[in-house]
Parts: C-alpha cells; sequence; structure tokens
C-alpha cells in the first residue's frame, strides 16, 4: 500500500478516529512518539543534547567495551528525520566523527571499515556545512579533526586532511 491508499483511507476516518490511531501509534511505535513529543515540544537543543549522547554511547558505551558505528549512524539518521535543522545535523554529525577519533586516539589504530564510516561521515559534514552556509561557523572544529588525527594510520589521516582542505581552501585564504 502507498501513501496514495493511506490518505485515502485516512480521509474516511472522523477526527474521533484520527486522534485514537495516532494515540495508539504514539503508544506502540518509538520513533512515532519521539516524532510527536518533538513536534509537540520543538526543543532542538535538548533533542540535540540527547542524540550526542546516543553517538557517545555508540563508542564509550556505559557497560563493557566495544563500539557499534551502525547504532551511531541510526542516531544520525533517526535525527535527521525528525526534521531538525541543518545546523544541529552538521553539529551531530562532527560530533560522530570526533567521537570516533577520540576513541581511536584513546585505544589504537582500529581497522579499515571504521575509518571508512568516519572518512564517510566527515565527508557528509563539510558537505551539508558547505550547502548550508555552516563552513565558517564550524571550521575550528572540522580543523581540529583533522589535527587529531595526525598519529593514526590506514591513511586516515590523509584522507580527512584531504577533505578539510578541499572545503576549506577559499577560507583559509580569506583568513
Amino acid at each position: 500500500m502507498g501513501i496514495r491508499e493511506v490518505k485515502t483511507n485516512l480521509k474516511n476516518l472522523d477526527k474521533k478516529q484520527l486522534i485514537d490511531l495516532i494515540g495508539e501509534l504514539y503508544k506502540k511505535n518509538k520513533s512515532v512518539k519521539e516524532y510527536f513529543d518533538f513536534y509537540v515540544n520543538p526543543n532542538e537543543k535538548e533533542l540535540l543534547s540527547k542524540y550526542r549522547e546516543k553517538v557517545f554511547q555508540t563508542f564509550f558505551p556505559k557497560r563493557g567495551f566495544g563500539y557499534n558505528l551502525k547504532k551511531g549512524k541510526k542516531a544520525i539518521s533517526d535525527f535527521k528525520k525528525l526534521g531538525v535543522s541543518n545546523d544541529n545535523l552538521a553539529d551531530l554529525t562532527l560530533f560522530y566523527v570526533e567521537t570516533g577519533v577520540e576513541f581511536t586516539n584513546d585505544f589504537g589504530d582500529i581497522n579499515e571499515s571504521f575509518y571508512s564510516s568516519l572518512e564517510n561521515t566527515y565527508k557528509q559534514a563539510l558537505t551539508l556545512m558547505y550547502k548550508n552556509g555552516l563552513l565558517e561557523k564550524y571550521a575550528d572544529r572540522a580543523e581540529k579533526i583533522m589535527s587529531n588525527t595526525s598519529d593514526i594510520g590506514w591513511g586516515f589521516h590523509d584522507y580527512i586532511a584531504q577533505v578539510y582542505f578541499d572545503f576549506y581552501a577559499d577560507y583559509l585564504e580569506d583568513n
């Protein structure tokens, strides 16, 4: 069934039935609950803090040891689905990379797929920032990520530095 059929069926419901249906969805589906909580009280700062904690737990879980990049990427994806600002999305995406770099610097080199995930996310973050005029706002953080990778292997630093300079060459010339 597609959205057209769903809309057709929803149009046949009266207001009380729609409210009951949304109430059921709210109770039974965690992502719907989160969406409506944000819809009713759109506090992006609080939401960003919550998702930063989820990303942090990806690398530094409260229990046990180890990272789960899939959870971190899912947190970013879920955050984006809530319709947050590009500014906060850029912040969270950079935080993912910052935390991954911190993890590596704390525990030593990981593996190629780990670095590929961080590289792709870094490039996505800078692309998002470029498209939305946010490069200058996050210049210090983007540069710090690059400098904090200097002792990391697998060609990770070289790639991060190249991406950084690709996006910030004009900014560096002007400053």
